[in-house]
């Protein structure tokens, strides 16, 4: 599924067009908040406990799962391509498409 749609919460203005999602939009807030903090502090570690009173073990532990939901999220969508490259192909029907994909 790709955004088609994007509304401007102030005013209410809507532009319709083909959206490129990128994986980093698909995380959630906190995870995005985690990677700009971590980003701003140059990549490091100790800059960022420093600046949020975390520990490097705490930085280090959600950093992990973030790439790991990152590589998830990257994971699923090869996966989909791969099935939807099976139908384009004729290989399967779009019914055993969408439950293929349904169940990723």
């Amino acid at each position: 599924m790709r955004p088609v749609a994007m509304e401007c919460p102030v005013c209410g203005v809507e532009v319709r067009g083909r959206f490129h999602q990128t994986f980093f939009q698909m995380l959630d807030a906190e995870d995005r908040e985690l990677l700009e903090k971590y980003l701003l502090a140059d990549f490091s570690i100790k800059a960022l406990a420093e600046e949020t009173g975390m520990g490097y073990a705490a930085i280090r532990s959600r950093l992990d799962r973030l790439i790991e939901r990152y590589r998830r999220l990257k994971k699923g969508d090869e996966q989909k391509k791969a099935i939807l490259d099976q139908v384009a192909a004729g290989k399967i029907s779009a019914a055993e498409a969408a439950e293929l994909i349904a169940r990723l």
